[in-house]
């Protein structure tokens, strides 16, 4: 499996584990294949194209950079950045890079879209469009590969990005995306944990009653590939020796590779708790559109950066796409 080199036993792990440390495994993967061509949306400043150039050099995308020249070459003269061997288009603003890029996609001149110096909603906007986006069948949906040192192997975590309060309907979109970019991955049957407050279905917390629907939908093989359970508190998801306190026999509990979170407010807040307070890492990615996008942050550290780069090329390369 991809990732089982990189998963640690957690009585090694403690003060010794380095933050990001699991996703080298990841990078020396996805640099054994062919790069991607990617549009790199808007890259105007030099965080954002550093971390394009990076990522070329490391052999995990092939750079399109689209945006107003003018000031993508200021930042590369920032930066002391070279850019005699790579592609520019021409664009005015930030809006018109985002749809430029996507149409770029849409004529499958490109494999991959990483955000650069603009906004989110501005890049998902011209995804989502109706007329001229990037949607399928699925749900779009963004996934974090969490790196933490307290926990024995890598943790998912969605939807923490682009959804804001899912329905059934998109939660199971959101499970499957997930479950899609682990195999990806090389892990076969990951356990997937629908998280909520408490591990009972209560009518007075709607995520339970979600939970509870996911985890039969997944018995009915409305979903695929998993092990769900749910709901579960965070503490039963995480500790086996906290779901055994509580009564609770669970093939995912203390073993969990992927969290769904109620809402993107849930999920925003505890993904930055563990990286501002637990240490961790987190590269993310967007799935269930015709490519994959990388949402990259300005608060990102390089390593993070890259290893979202190479969740697409794997994604990419293992031809996995959505219906």
């Amino acid at each position: 499996m991809l990732m089982s080199a990189a998963i640690t036993d957690a009585a090694s792990l403690g003060s010794a584990h380095v933050a990001g440390s699991r996703y080298l495994h990841l990078l020396d993967v996805a640099r054994k294949l062919a790069p991607i061509r990617t549009a790199v949306v808007h890259p105007c400043d030099a965080v954002s194209l550093v971390s394009a150039m990076e990522a070329m050099e490391k052999g995990l995308i092939v750079p399109v950079l689209v945006g107003p020249v003018a000031k993508i070459r200021k930042a590369a003269q920032e930066v002391s950045r070279d850019l005699k061997d790579v592609e520019l288009i021409d664009v005015p603003h930030s809006h018109a890079a985002a749809e430029r890029a996507v149409a770029l996609a849409r004529e499958a001149q490109v494999e991959a879209l990483m955000k650069g110096a603009l906004h989110t909603d501005e890049l998902m906007a011209a995804a989502v469009d109706k007329a001229g986006g990037l949607r399928t069948a699925r749900r779009m949906s963004h996934v974090f590969a969490i790196d933490v040192s307290h926990y024995a192997k890598p943790l998912f975590i969605t939807d923490a990005a682009v959804n804001i309060a899912p329905d059934l309907d998109a939660k199971r979109d959101i499970v499957q995306n997930a479950i899609d970019l682990l195999h990806a991955l090389g892990i076969e049957s990951p356990k997937v944990a629908i998280l909520s407050a408490v591990e009972t279905v209560s009518s007075k917390i709607p995520s339970t009653i979600d939970a509870a629907a996911l985890c039969k939908m997944a018995d009915r093989q409305q979903i695929i590939g998993g092990i769900l359970d749910g709901p579960l508190a965070f503490d039963n998801a995480i500790s086996s020796e906290a779901a055994r306190t509580k009564g609770i026999s669970s093939p995912v509990a203390g073993q969990v590779d992927v969290l769904v979170v109620p809402d993107l407010e849930a999920g925003n807040m505890l993904v930055k708790q563990l990286v501002y307070l637990a240490g961790a890492e987190a590269a993310g990615i967007v799935l269930g559109a015709r490519i994959p996008i990388m949402l990259t942050s300005r608060a990102d550290s390089d390593v993070a950066r890259l290893a979202s780069c190479a969740l697409a090329l794997l994604l990419v390369r293992r031809r996995l796409k959505p219906p």
